[in-house]
Protein backbone atom coordinates (compact mmCIF):
# COMPACT_ATOMS: atom_id res chain seq x y z
CA UNK A 1 0.00 0.00 0.00
CA UNK A 2 1.32 3.19 -0.78
CA UNK A 3 1.28 6.18 1.53
CA UNK A 4 -0.71 8.13 -0.48
CA UNK A 5 -3.24 5.29 0.04
CA UNK A 6 -2.61 5.22 3.77
CA UNK A 7 -3.07 8.95 3.96
CA UNK A 8 -6.23 8.69 2.25
CA UNK A 9 -7.68 5.96 4.30
CA UNK A 10 -6.43 8.01 7.73
CA UNK A 11 -8.35 10.77 6.03
CA UNK A 12 -11.65 8.83 5.28
CA UNK A 13 -11.77 7.09 8.41
CA UNK A 14 -11.59 10.33 10.59
CA UNK A 15 -14.15 11.83 8.44
CA UNK A 16 -16.35 9.10 8.26
CA UNK A 17 -16.05 8.77 12.16
CA UNK A 18 -17.25 12.65 12.72
CA UNK A 19 -20.33 11.94 10.28
CA UNK A 20 -21.33 8.69 12.12
CA UNK A 21 -20.84 10.78 15.52
CA UNK A 22 -22.70 13.71 14.61
CA UNK A 23 -25.31 12.34 12.51
CA UNK A 24 -25.69 9.04 14.75
CA UNK A 25 -29.60 9.62 15.07
CA UNK A 26 -29.95 8.58 11.35
CA UNK A 27 -28.10 5.28 11.85
CA UNK A 28 -28.42 3.47 15.41
CA UNK A 29 -30.82 3.90 18.06
CA UNK A 30 -29.88 5.61 20.90
CA UNK A 31 -26.97 4.21 23.40
CA UNK A 32 -25.58 2.55 20.08
CA UNK A 33 -21.73 3.16 19.03
CA UNK A 34 -20.96 2.86 15.70
CA UNK A 35 -16.94 3.23 15.13
CA UNK A 36 -15.83 2.87 12.11
CA UNK A 37 -12.69 0.88 12.54
CA UNK A 38 -11.01 0.73 9.26
CA UNK A 39 -11.08 1.93 5.80
CA UNK A 40 -9.03 0.33 2.69
CA UNK A 41 -8.85 2.16 -0.24
CA UNK A 42 -8.64 0.62 -3.41
CA UNK A 43 -5.06 2.34 -5.41
CA UNK A 44 -7.45 4.11 -8.00
CA UNK A 45 -8.70 5.71 -4.96
CA UNK A 46 -12.05 4.94 -6.47
CA UNK A 47 -13.78 2.30 -4.12
CA UNK A 48 -13.38 2.52 -0.56
CA UNK A 49 -14.04 -0.47 1.86
CA UNK A 50 -15.17 0.90 5.38
CA UNK A 51 -15.18 -1.65 8.15
CA UNK A 52 -17.86 -0.41 10.84
CA UNK A 53 -18.06 -1.81 14.50
CA UNK A 54 -21.33 -1.73 16.06
CA UNK A 55 -21.95 -1.93 19.85
CA UNK A 56 -23.90 -3.38 21.42
CA UNK A 57 -23.95 -6.09 18.87
CA UNK A 58 -27.75 -6.74 18.62
CA UNK A 59 -28.01 -3.69 16.93
CA UNK A 60 -25.35 -4.30 14.53
CA UNK A 61 -28.47 -5.73 11.59
CA UNK A 62 -30.13 -2.55 12.00
CA UNK A 63 -27.42 -0.24 11.79
CA UNK A 64 -25.94 -1.76 8.65
CA UNK A 65 -29.41 -1.43 7.13
CA UNK A 66 -29.65 2.22 7.75
CA UNK A 67 -25.78 2.69 6.66
CA UNK A 68 -27.02 0.96 3.29
CA UNK A 69 -30.12 3.06 2.93
CA UNK A 70 -28.59 5.75 3.32
CA UNK A 71 -25.10 5.28 1.61
CA UNK A 72 -25.63 7.97 -0.86
CA UNK A 73 -25.92 10.37 1.62
CA UNK A 74 -22.92 9.67 3.41
CA UNK A 75 -20.96 9.89 0.23
CA UNK A 76 -22.42 13.65 -0.02
CA UNK A 77 -21.44 13.97 3.48
CA UNK A 78 -18.16 12.80 3.13
CA UNK A 79 -17.52 14.87 -0.11
CA UNK A 80 -18.10 18.17 1.67
CA UNK A 81 -16.10 17.66 4.61
CA UNK A 82 -12.91 16.68 2.33
CA UNK A 83 -14.10 18.70 -1.36
CA UNK A 84 -10.69 20.94 -1.17
CA UNK A 85 -8.31 17.76 0.09
CA UNK A 86 -9.57 14.92 -2.79
CA UNK A 87 -10.02 15.14 -6.42
CA UNK A 88 -12.53 11.64 -6.44
CA UNK A 89 -14.34 10.97 -3.93
CA UNK A 90 -14.31 7.45 -3.80
CA UNK A 91 -17.29 4.91 -3.99
CA UNK A 92 -18.13 3.59 -0.34
CA UNK A 93 -18.37 -0.35 0.72
CA UNK A 94 -19.53 -0.56 4.63
CA UNK A 95 -18.69 -4.09 5.78
CA UNK A 96 -19.15 -5.28 9.69
CA UNK A 97 -15.71 -5.43 11.31
CA UNK A 98 -16.42 -8.70 13.25
CA UNK A 99 -12.99 -8.91 15.03
CA UNK A 100 -14.54 -8.07 17.97
CA UNK A 101 -16.26 -11.64 17.95
CA UNK A 102 -12.94 -13.34 17.16
CA UNK A 103 -11.74 -11.90 20.27
CA UNK A 104 -14.43 -12.79 22.66
CA UNK A 105 -14.28 -16.34 20.68
CA UNK A 106 -10.66 -16.61 22.04
CA UNK A 107 -10.68 -15.24 25.35
CA UNK A 108 -13.93 -18.02 25.54
CA UNK A 109 -10.91 -20.69 24.69
CA UNK A 110 -8.63 -19.37 26.76
CA UNK A 111 -11.21 -19.47 30.04
CA UNK A 112 -12.08 -22.55 28.80
CA UNK A 113 -8.54 -24.21 28.88
CA UNK A 114 -8.00 -22.79 31.87
CA UNK A 115 -10.80 -23.90 34.22
CA UNK A 116 -10.12 -26.99 32.52
CA UNK A 117 -6.74 -26.85 33.74
CA UNK A 118 -7.73 -25.51 36.97
CA UNK A 119 -10.72 -28.79 37.28
CA UNK A 120 -7.32 -31.16 36.34
CA UNK A 121 -5.13 -29.86 39.22
CA UNK A 122 -7.83 -30.00 41.79
CA UNK A 123 -8.51 -33.54 40.81
CA UNK A 124 -5.10 -34.55 41.14
CA UNK A 125 -4.80 -33.20 44.39
CA UNK A 126 -7.84 -35.27 45.42
CA UNK A 127 -6.45 -38.17 43.95
CA UNK A 128 -3.63 -38.12 45.87
CA UNK A 129 -4.97 -37.44 49.05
Amino acid sequence: MTIRQERFNRLLQKELSDIFQKKASYFASVGTFITVSGVKISPDLSIANVYVSVFPQKEREAVMMNIQLYHKEIRKMLAQHIRNQARIIPELRFFIDDTQDYVERIEEIFSQIHQDSQDKQSADKTSED
